[in-house]
Order: structure tokens, then C-alpha cells, then sequence
């Protein structure tokens, strides 16, 4: 009698790592099944996931931001270090090349054909006073460690920036052409510098965010107070770059805290630019509404 051999058993497959074919592994994501080889686990509550999975998850999950707006557990202020660090280094150059504070510093005379002035005035200091950059410095350094990481490095970026030039608004604001050669030394033919203007921008953004999340803000008031008596000592501070730059940098905290919810994120960059258009708008009125022709024929025939 013939006998029929018994078929072959069909070959068994060996499970393999998607990401790695050449390693065989019997140990399964917790999520998706799928063989992973222990290159490409990760623990998990329960098991372990896989790479994909964990990815995957990780770019559905909401982002956990402060209340304010920024990346929540981001605490390193590397923007306020680079603006620390950029105000020194332009402090050396002009200490190498006197002629770069004339070059850059804010003259209302000056800005509506050198528009430029209005923000590298912020990145200057005088170099025959140290304390100058010394005190701003500080400043920076101390407000940027809370603000920065509540706003997130574009965020308060955007408002050092936009205060900056709100403060040489400011000062353009408060001066007025002379109209005799006894008034030659008026405020309009007189350079500001100094990163006072950005900095109480910051001061004014933090009064309304400490007011807003119920926290006291009678320590910075009493800081505003302070230099808002300095210029009674010290005649050449520009007084007006402060209040510029305070009022713009509330203003532009408020819109931040109109448009921190996730219906009106959206609004929330196109609001700080409305802000800084109405900056930009006030410094184009007042060169339009203002007389300045005593002083261009003073300057012209010098």
C-alpha cells in the first residue's frame, strides 16, 4: 500500500521590528501590536510603546501653555540673555568708534528721513556714564527672568521691540521744533539713547499682568517711583521714553490678555500689530502737524 508523505509544515514567520526588519523580537507595543525591538521601546504606564506611537501621541496632546500665552516648564530667558548681550556689544563698538552713537541714536529732527533711529536708539547707551548700561542691564535681567517665560521668547520679543520705538515716540511726542536760536537746544535737536524706553515697557506689561493674575505690584511701583524722580537729579534722563514706553508696553499686555483664549489666539498677532501701527501712526502725525522750518534754515546754512 502507498502512503502519501505528510505535507511539510509551512515555514514559521519570525516577527521582526518595523523600523529595525534585520532584529527579530516577540515583545509587543502596548498600543499598536506591533513587534518593537528594544531599541525602539519606551516605557509606558502599562508595558511599553513604541517610537511611533509615542510620537504620534505626543503631536495630538495640547500644548500646556502659561496663563499668559507662553510654553509652560520653558524657564530659560535665552531672547532677554541675546538683548543683554547685543547692548553690550554695541556698548564696546562705540567705545571703539565714538561715531556710532550719532549714527544710531534718536533725534526727532532726525527720524522721519532716518527712521531707523527709532529702534537702534534702544541698543545705545552713553559712554561717558557706565551706570547707564549698568542699570538697564539689571533691569532686563531681572524683569526678563518672570516675563520671558509667562510670554514666550516671540511674545516678549515683540514687546521689548514695540516698546522700544514707543518710547522714542514718546520723546517725539513731548518735543517741539525751536523757533529761535534761543530754543536750539530743545529736546528736538537734542540724540536719546538708552534701553529705558523698552525696559518700562516691560515695567508697564508687568503692572497689568500682576494686576491680572491678583498678584501685588507695590514693589513695582515703587521702583516707577523712584525713576520717576531721577529726572529731578539727573536733568539729561529722558523722561519721555519712559512714559512712552510704559504706555506701550501696558497697551500691548492688554491686548495679550484680550486674546489669550483659544477662541481669539487667532486676533492675537494682528491686534499687537494694530498696536504697533498705532505707534508708527502717532509719530507720522506729529511730523506732519509740527513746524519745523526755522530749524531746517538754521541747519541748512550752518
Amino acid at each position: 500500500m502507498t502512503q502519501t508523505p505528510p505535507p511539510e509544515p509551512a515555514p514559521v514567520e519570525r516577527p521582526t521590528c518595523p523600523r529595525h526588519p534585520d532584529r527579530e523580537s516577540h515583545l509587543r507595543c502596548q498600543r499598536c501590536g506591533r513587534p518593537t525591538c528594544p531599541e525602539c521601546q519606551r516605557p509606558a504606564p502599562v508595558g511599553f510603546h513604541c517610537v511611533d506611537c509615542l510620537r504620534a501621541s505626543t503631536a495630538a496632546a495640547p500644548t500646556a501653555r502659561t496663563r499668559i500665552g507662553g510654553l509652560a516648564g520653558q524657564e530659560r530667558p535665552t531672547t532677554t540673555y541675546v538683548l543683554i548681550g547685543l547692548c553690550v556689544a554695541a556698548f564696546v563698538l562705540q567705545r571703539i568708534d565714538p561715531q556710532l552713537i550719532g549714527q544710531g541714536a534718536f533725534t526727532p529732527y532726525l527720524g522721519d528721513t532716518q527712521p531707523w533711529r527709532f529702534v537702534t536708539s534702544a541698543f545705545l547707551h552713553s559712554p561717558q556714564m557706565l551706570t547707564h548700561i549698568l542699570f538697564n542691564m539689571l533691569c532686563l535681567w531681572q524683569i526678563g527672568q518672570w516675563l520671558e517665560p509667562l510670554l514666550g521668547w516671540a511674545r516678549f520679543l515683540t514687546l521689548y521691540l514695540v516698546s522700544a520705538v514707543g518710547g522714542s515716540v514718546g520723546y517725539l511726542l513731548l518735543a517741539f521744533p525751536p523757533q529761535t536760536m534761543a530754543q536750539m537746544d530743545s529736546t528736538w535737536v537734542t540724540p536719546m539713547v538708552g534701553a529705558s524706553g523698552a525696559v518700562f515697557g516691560l515695567f508697564g506689561a508687568t503692572v497689568v499682568f500682576l494686576r491680572h493674575l491678583g498678584s501685588s505690584a507695590r514693589g513695582m511701583w515703587i521702583l516707577l517711583a523712584i525713576n520717576a524722580a531721577l529726572p529731578l537729579i539727573y536733568p539729561s534722563i529722558a523722561w519721555q521714553a519712559h512714559l512712552g514706553g510704559f504706555i506701550t508696553g501696558a497697551a500691548l499686555a492688554a491686548v495679550l490678555l484680550v486674546t489669550r483664549s483659544r477662541e481669539r489666539a487667532r486676533l492675537q498677532w494682528p491686534a499687537l500689530g494694530g498696536v504697533a501701527l498705532v505707534v508708527a501712526l502717532l509719530a507720522v502725525v506729529k511730523y506732519l502737524t509740527v513746524d519745523t522750518g526755522f530749524v531746517d534754515s538754521v541747519v541748512r546754512y550752518a
